[in-house]
């Protein structure tokens, strides 16, 4: 498992010798949470309202949003449709997120999923860990149906050498 993380590793640890390439951020591989964004969203909360002037359904209490292998939990998701009504455009996270996928989890104060691109930008006290491996920073930028990604702002990481 470690080979998989060994070259995002590689990078880290060379950028902790220059202190302006960590206040840039760090590109690190997040193949654990790539996800296949075109499958259907499912979405279960104690409680959902709707609002049809603006366009958005807001669920509340202990929501479970599922795609595939994907599962973001959050107390509140609001969904924000397109132009046309029929779609999903994105996803609005509060309260205490986590995204997890088989084995990548984050968690982060808020996150925004765009559903078409299959972005996720998740913001305020991030923590992604991989196996024994723990980053932490400001922000994340996962691309899902890549399973690449960029942390930024206060980058640290923690890991296990050797893979143990």
């Amino acid at each position: 498992m470690l080979d998989r993380f060994f070259p995002a590793l590689l990078a880290l640890a060379l950028g902790l010798a220059s202190a302006p390439a960590m206040a840039q951020g760090t590109e690190v591989s997040f193949g654990g949470l790539k996800a296949d964004t075109g499958l259907p969203v499912e979405v279960t909360a104690e409680s959902l309202s709707v609002n049809q002037a603006d366009g958005t359904a807001i669920f509340a209490g202990e929501v479970l949003v599922k795609q595939g292998e994907m599962r973001l939990q959050a107390g509140e998701v609001k969904v924000e449709y397109d132009a046309t009504g029929k779609a999903i455009d994105r996803l609005h996270a509060t309260g205490g997120v986590l995204m997890v996928n088989a084995t990548d989890a984050a968690e982060a104060a808020e996150a925004v999923y765009t559903i078409a691109s299959g972005e996720v930008v998740m913001m305020g006290g991030v923590l992604m860990t991989q196996g024994a491996t723990a980053i932490k920073g400001d922000t994340l930028h996962i691309n899902l149906k890549t399973g690449t990604g960029r942390m930024e702002g206060g980058v640290t990481t923690t890991f296990m050498p050797g893979g143990n």
